[in-house]
């Protein structure tokens, strides 16, 4: 959201808008084919219309209308574990056509139900009563959150859905070591561990749907306003369990694109108390999140932190299990997010090896859920892609390549920043790199051992090393807020860990013993071998102790990797 500290010369900003009222499945393409420019001004996020690109490949935004259109579609019911299935659907099916259902666990048993069409919805919602509570006084505040009692269960006890539940969490690390180490080939276990670690087709309409429910309490304010998800939910490298990044935009309002008449009506309206844009944002989500606290079914634990670099509002959303971040003027994010997701479509190998390195992260601590001296997983993205970036011939392009392609429609500049890059897939020509995803992950390793970080900068807006700018361990250059370090926060103990830990793993990769397959059957677990060899802590902190065990020949970038080592270990000693 781009206010000014004026809201109501704000509120004439130029904007262009396509409101998606559809039923079915056929309007949907008619309307985004009406999007010329969707959100086309210089201030905020470029959105372009739906296009079918390169081998099949859709825009971000194409993604997200039709999420969108699914979730206002959708309800979600809190029903009995054993519910029998048939006649779940048989009564639902009373209102319409289903599209699309699942059931998920989540402090109890829920069910996403999609109906063809919005009167199938309004029909079931009206048929919806609010239940009465003589001890407490009742809001009778009416949401798509709905509790389905008393219609029978199922026969028996293996029939408590009729389907099997959708999982919402990844599955242990110890139990995904297991499974990559029945894989014939590395080459398989990364791809297998990327099926098993990202989003599914379920929990993604999840996502979208609780920014639907959650829009639906902001509508009471502001009728036009939608809230996209953002962040890992969309942008292709999220996996399961991911908290939800919520941004809450009202620049969609209809009529701020309508010139003032010299005659005729406007409408009259004031912005109490804001001194400032951010003092805006801060009002906006004060009260929303005051009406989630008091009024959000399933929304718990609500805090309202106002006072940080992007004011937010967090909360808990009990029924997906979901920890939830709603924003309300953070577009440069939305920006990094379409930039992410564009990389992520243009090969493969990208997701794959995003996935397998930040999985690596975590299970060895260079990555954590709780704030501190850690390396992000933002972080560890933009190092992958810059290493992508530096292969030779490039597996992707530079930002700066992506902006000299843009056309006039996808110009955005947002607060002084060029957040400029093409949008369609077809002008992009990527360049024939055949590389695998083993020598990938190799030489992923090898790279970050003996990269130069006490003096170069990492950046891939130009796709090669910068003299650093400031003094910090280490540094990687914001996309579009090129001025900032994204990773300002790790210090140099992390940085230490993270080289050491790539050059351990360079070495395991190059031992036979551990980079083939040893066996195992279905009575015996497999042992670990190649990137389960990996993901094992134990594994890793065990090598400085193998002096005795014979050592193959190996790269001269291994021998000297491991003099390194060696003498680490000696001045340590001493």
């Amino acid at each position: 959201m781009r206010l000014s500290a004026s809201f109501g010369a704000a509120m004439a900003s130029t904007l262009a808008v396509c409101r998606l009222h559809m039923k079915g499945r056929g309007s949907l393409s008619k309307c985004l084919q009406k999007v010329d420019t969707f959100l086309h001004r210089t201030i905020g996020t470029n959105v372009v219309a739906v296009k079918e690109e390169r081998e099949g490949c859709k825009s971000l935004y194409g993604v997200q209308a039709e999420r969108q259109e699914q979730a206002e579609r959708s309800v979600l019911i809190s029903c009995h574990s054993r519910t029998n299935e048939k006649n779940f659907l048989k009564y639902l099916s009373r209102h319409g056509d289903i599209n699309k259902y699942f059931f998920y666990e989540s402090y109890g048993m829920y069910a996403v139900v999609e109906f063809a069409n919005r009167e199938s919805l309004a029909s079931l919602l009206e048929e919806a009563a609010i239940p009465s509570i003589s001890h407490e006084s009742m809001v009778p505040f009416k949401s798509r959150l709905l509790s389905l009692r008393n219609l029978g269960s199922a026969d028996a006890p293996n029939q408590q859905s009729g389907q099997e539940c959708q999982p919402q969490t990844t599955i242990p690390i110890n139990e995904l070591i297991q499974r990559l180490s029945r894989e014939e080939s590395i080459e398989q276990q990364i791809t297998s561990l990327t099926d098993v670690y990202q989003l599914t087709e379920e929990n993604s309409r999840l996502r979208f749907l609780v920014c639907s429910l959650l829009k639906d309490i902001a509508a009471a304010y502001f009728p036009e306003c939608t809230i996209n998800p953002f962040g890992s939910s969309v942008n292709g490298f999220g996996k399961l369990g991911c908290d939800l990044d919520m941004f809450l935009d009202v620049d969609g309002i209809s009529g701020r694109n309508a010139k003032m008449p010299k005659s005729g009506l406007w409408l009259e309206y004031q912005m109490k108390r804001a001194s400032s844009e951010r003092a805006v944002t801060q009002s906006l989500l004060s009260v929303i999140g005051d009406c989630v606290d008091q009024f959000g079914p399933g929304c718990v634990g609500v805090q309202k932190i106002l006072n940080a670099r992007c004011p937010l509002v967090r909360f808990a959303h009990q029924p997906s299990g979901f920890q939830c971040d709603l924003t309300a003027n953070n577009r440069v994010a939305m920006k990094s997010t379409e930039l992410l997701y564009l990389f992520g479509e243009l090969d493969p190998r990208v997701r794959h090896l995003v996935f397998t390195v930040r999985c690596w992260a975590r299970a060895h601590g260079i990555t954590s859920s709780i704030p501190g001296a850690w390396i992000t997983n933002f972080s560890l993205t933009v190092m992958v892609l810059f290493f992508l970036q530096r292969r030779s011939p490039p597996i992707i392009p530079t930002l700066d390549h992506l902006r000299d392609l843009a056309g006039p429609g996808d110009k955005s500049v947002i607060e002084g920043n060029d957040c400029t890059f093409v949008s369609d897939f077809s002008k992009i020509q990527l360049l024939s790199n055949t590389e695998t995803l083993e020598k990938l992950l190799c030489e992923f390793f090898e790279f970050y051992s003996t990269f130069a970080f006490n003096r170069m900068s990492i950046s891939i807006r130009k796709g090669k090393e910068q003299n650093k700018p400031e003094v910090a361990p280490l540094h990687i250059q914001n996309p579009f807020e090129t001025s900032l370090n994204v990773s300002k926060n790790v210090n140099a103990t992390q940085l230490d860990r993270f080289v050491a830990l790539c050059q351990e793993s360079s070495w395991l990769l190059h031992q036979s013993d551990t980079n083939t397959p040893r066996g195992g059957n279905a009575e015996k677990a497999p042992i670990p071998w190649g990137l389960a060899t990996l993901l094992m802590p134990s594994q890793v902190a065990g090598i400085k102790g193998r002096k005795k065990r014979r050592r193959e020949p190996a790269s001269e970038m291994i021998k000297s990797l491991l003099e390194s080592l060696k003498n680490t270990n000696q001045h340590k000693k001493s």
